[in-house]
């Protein structure tokens, strides 16, 4: 039936729920409403809880056992592509159904009315007397065609105190009405102009516009930094808001959001909807609500926003499209990217995939023709792409305990006498990765996880960062008591900042990491400032490589460039190319030249030589050759496959009965590797072994892996978490 039609009274429905249950449930219709997709209350045991009717009932349940359907809720239903979406969601990432529909429903009481507040307007009185500032109050209103204000905004308008608005609402002048706290969604409008495209923009808005006007379609919008990428998918999201559809654009960020929507109100004159895990209940509830309506026509958002109900898709944007942010890698293990692909083939919807250092599976995708590619090489306006350069530093002459080269050093000191910025990026958060008893050799370990405590200076603590655990600095070595032995072990931005200050003693210098930087606002306030010249020298990790732009930065510093060429993940290669790429690319804007120095010590490395080069596609043939002999994604299926349990022994038991019980998954042609302890063996008291399963590109593994784990029934307290295409492998 369609999702227009109403189940008959008596009639029996499917109802999914969040309750984890591996089923939908049947309950019978008790009156007319009750649609596909609707909302629903519903009983379950001796509560009452919130589904979606799914479909017909299944069925196969005693009739005489078979409850009402308590309340229809008043929400718009569920559309059948969104029901569609989260099915496959489901089937593809081996996540159960129920819990792809708690992503779908992260608004609390969805059906609680918004609360009201207190507007002022005009009322029928007239004042006793006119002052000038009665006169300002009043000719605020009536510029606004008599639309009430809130108090504090209209006495901020009209540069009044509330004392003169309670003196005219004592003479009737000002009336106070109620009104729902919720806001309606301001209009956006696409028929404002943007701004002035080069003949490189304009051709590819053209073909964004093209195709945001048509049915399902992905393109890779590949442009290098600078180059405008955003005002020119600006110009797909005008078209499809002009042709009546709505638009998501999701940012790897919450830190990129702030400064995003004021460009997105620039262009289209109001302030679009956000989703992100800042907001409070009530803004959650109100954008979701506005999504499901059409009265919220743009959502700027994070990965999570593409569950939200979207009335009338027609385009999402997935912004820095390689970003390891959009990978969820707990609860429901999803891949953004992927799955912004998926939903729009549903609805209908343009896809546009925008990088400066696009992921290889899109790279791949554009070669093989499944996605069209637009090139944009040349950066906006006067600014060419900054040089780079390796500093080898086998023969850079650094004492113990430092990490600036002499050469880097002159170049920041160039910079400064310039008066211009210079960035020295570091990808590790702290002060340094490792304290040691130099007294014992003991490493100071989280007592939770298989991990190394790292030191907060600022903070005066050390942090696990696998499980969040923290503790006070201690004076003593926990192992051997000894006093003043402990050492701090290798570099972290907190202690590379120690550094610059001594080097740089009448320098600004600003710290930007993740776990400074507060909440998304104060991020943004700290970047302008900072753009502004509020600091000379900037020390980052990689949120300094995500669409920050400052005008006066001519010189990047990468301190370690092997860093992430270190381990036996896949994609090393391809995230050290792209995060080096990125952060480089901050270098040098209009008349000002950049400059990237690599510190390396293998400046023959085949990423090194590329990064230098510039040449993205001779990188992306080379390491797509790597992983097609390898058969690897995206020329392979890859699982990964964690099993934990509080005891190593209990862990162990299943994870070999598991390989042991292999022959689904030899059956479509997969490999199994492992088990064996994985890379962190421990965390938050669990202990993790690792298998991997490998399989052709063609091959149906998601049945032949659900089929392999449910053939092992699991002890209590043991876990068994599969991931279809794995991002890491810890």
């Amino acid at each position: 039936m369609s999702d227009g039609d109403a189940f008959a009274t008596g009639a029996t429905v499917a109802v999914l729920t969040t309750e984890p249950l591996d089923r939908l449930l049947d309950y019978r219709v008790a009156d007319d409403g009750v649609r596909p997709g609707s909302f629903v209350v519903v009983p379950l045991g001796p509560r009452l809880v919130m589904g979606v009717v799914w479909g017909p009932g299944r069925g196969d349940w005693d009739p005489a056992k078979i409850r009402e359907v308590e309340a229809v809720l008043p929400l718009p239903p569920m559309p059948e592509a969104m029901r569609q979406f989260l099915q496959r969601a489901a089937d593809y990432t081996l996540t159960p159904l129920h819990a792809m529909l708690r992503l779908a429903t992260r608004a609390p009481d969805l059906v609680r009315p918004p609360g009201h507040r207190w507007l002022l307007r005009l009322g029928a009185g007239t004042p006793d007397r006119m002052t000038a500032a009665r006169a300002r109050v009043l000719a605020v209103l009536e510029d606004h065609g008599g639309l009430p204000f809130a108090p504090g905004d209209l006495a901020a308008a009209a540069g009044v105190g509330t004392g003169v608005l309670k003196g005219l609402e004592a003479q009737g002048v000002l009336e106070r009405v109620s009104a729902p706290r919720d806001a309606p969604f301001a209009r956006l409008d696409p028929a404002l102009p943007g701004k002035t495209l080069t003949a490189e923009q304009a051709a590819a808005a053209a073909a964004l516009r093209e195709a945001a006007a048509g049915g399902y379609s992905t393109t890779l919008l590949n442009g290098v930094t600078g180059s405008g990428k955003t005002e020119v998918y600006l110009e797909a999201v005008a078209e499809c808001l002009s042709h009546g559809r709505q638009a998501l654009v999701l940012l790897p960020e919450i830190a990129l959001t702030v400064d995003f929507l004021a460009r997105v109100e620039a262009r289209f004159g109001a302030r679009p909807a956000e989703w992100h895990s800042g907001l409070t209940g009530a803004e959650r509830r109100r954008v979701w609500r506005g999504v499901a309506e059409g009265a919220a026509r743009l959502v700027i958002g994070a990965r999570s926003a593409l569950f939200l109900p979207f009335a009338e898709l027609g385009l999402i944007v997935v912004d820095e499209e390689h970003d390891g942010a959009y990978k969820q890698e707990d609860g429901a293990r999803y891949h953004a990217r992927d799955m912004a692909v998926l939903r729009a083939s549903i609805a209908g919807a343009a896809v546009v995939l925008a990088s400066a250092t696009p992921s290889l599976e899109s790279w791949a995708n554009a070669e093989a023709g499944k996605y069209r590619r637009l090139d944009l090489p040349h950066r906006f306006g006067a600014a060419g792409l900054p040089q780079m350069r390796a500093i080898d530093m086998r023969s850079e002459r650094l004492a113990a305990g430092r990490w600036l080269s002499p050469t880097l050093e002159r170049a920041v000191a160039d910079r400064l006498a310039a008066g211009e910025q210079a960035l020295l990026f570091l990808n590790r958060r702290g002060y340094a990765p490792l304290t040691l008893c130099r007294a014992c050799g003991h490493q100071i370990g989280c007592r939770h996880c298989d991990a190394r405590m790292v030191e907060h200076r600022f903070r005066r603590i050390l942090m696990c960062h696998q499980c969040g655990a923290s503790q006070p600095i201690p004076e003593t070595c926990p192992e051997c008591g000894a006093e003043d032995r402990l050492a701090a072990i290798g570099p972290g931005v907190e202690r590379l900042g120690e550094e610059v200050a001594e080097r740089f003693p009448d320098a600004s210098v600003a710290l930007l990491s993740s776990d400074l930087a507060g909440t998304a606002r104060e991020l943004k306030a700290r970047i302008d400032e900072i753009a502004g010249g509020a600091a000379d020298i900037i020390i980052g990790t990689q949120l300094v490589a995500k669409g920050h732009n400052f005008p006066l930065l001519t010189l990047v510093g990468v301190i370690d460039a092997d860093l992430g060429l270190q381990g036996g993940d896949l994609r090393a290669a391809e995230k050290t190319f792209q995060l080096i790429r990125q952060v480089s690319g901050r270098a040098g804007r209009a008349d000002r030249p950049g400059l990237a120095l690599i510190q390396t010590h293998q400046p023959d490395h085949p990423v090194i030589r590329a990064i230098l080069s510039g040449d993205q596609e001779a990188f992306w043939r080379a390491e797509a050759a790597a992983r097609h002999q390898a058969g690897a994604p995206p020329y392979g299926r890859m699982a990964g496959v964690v099993v934990s349990a509080p005891e190593e022994a209990r862990a162990f038991a299943v994870a070999r009965e598991l390989a042991r019980r292999a022959e689904p998954l030899r059956a479509v042609g997969a490999q199994l590797f492992g088990p064996a302890p994985a890379p962190i063996a421990r965390i938050r008291g669990r202990t993790r072994l690792r298998l991997l399963i490998k399989a052709p590109k063609g091959a149906a593994i998601q049945p032949a892996l659900r089929a392999w784990r449910d053939s092992v029934k699991l002890p209590a307290g043991v876990r068994v978490t599969i991931d279809i295409d794995p991002q890491s492998f810890y």
